[in-house]
């Protein structure tokens, strides 16, 4: 599934794009100002970037540059509501691939990401929502539900969302940052405790249930794993 980061300061705005772009088959991150959005550029490498010229702290125009001096070849669409010619030439100039001027239709908007993709040579795909099974565990996302030693566990949606995302990533440590915009659509902040609340709330109803298996480990400082291990004794 395509990677895309979104730079974007206006969290309404952001969540129609992040709906509009998932609903094509794109695994999208938020980002709220240019300073976040630049450190996940040069370590996480999504394949492509759409960005907004007006964020705060480092803007648009600096991360383009900086991204094409540091030689990162990442796709950039950038996106502002400065539209004259000027800007839009300026923009290419520096290393942008593509501009997008406000206000835009959000189908335009997946139509441009789907072009920068395919310039790149990666094509969409449908998000599949696959059942998964697990030692002990089966994850239904047709009836949305988890069935423990066959019996169902009784997780919210919001839990079985959670659940769905680490399981999908099985045996990888997710960030909570990457959980947090997987289930709930927003930026993790630091101190925020909703990952960690509802992490514990999974576990209760599955590893402390469970005869045979623990599933949810944690990764201090980084996050959590979804994996299958046989309790001892």
């Amino acid at each position: 599934m395509p990677r895309v980061l979104l730079a974007e300061d206006d969290g309404v705005i952001a969540r129609a794009m992040m709906a509009h772009l998932r609903r094509a088959g794109m695994d999208v991150e938020w980002a709220e100002d240019g300073d976040r959005a630049l450190k996940k550029l040069r370590f996480e490498r999504p394949d492509v970037a759409v960005i907004d010229l007006m964020l705060p702290g480092e803007d648009g125009w600096r991360i383009t540059r900086a991204l094409r001096e540091e030689g990162i070849t990442i796709p950039v669409i950038m996106i502002s509501a400065r539209g004259s010619e000027h800007d839009k030439v300026h923009g290419l100039k520096i290393g942008a691939d593509d501009y997008l001027a406000k206000p835009f239709g959000m189908q335009e908007l997946v139509a441009r990401v789907e072009a920068a993709l395919r310039r790149s040579g990666i094509a969409p795909q449908e998000p599949e929502a696959a059942r998964i099974e697990a030692p002990g565990l089966v994850i239904d996302p047709d009836r949305h539900r988890a069935l423990l030693e066959g019996a169902d566990a009784g997780l919210t949606p919001m839990e079985f969302r959670l659940l769905y995302v680490l399981a999908a990533a099985e045996g990888k440590a997710l960030t909570r940052d990457r959980i947090q915009q997987r289930v709930w659509g927003t930026p993790y902040r630091h101190r925020d405790r909703t990952v960690d609340v509802c992490v514990r709330k999974v576990r209760e109803k599955l590893d402390r249930r469970s005869t045979t298996h623990t599933y949810i480990h944690t990764h201090q400082g980084v996050g959590y794993r979804f994996e299958p291990i046989p309790k001892e004794g």
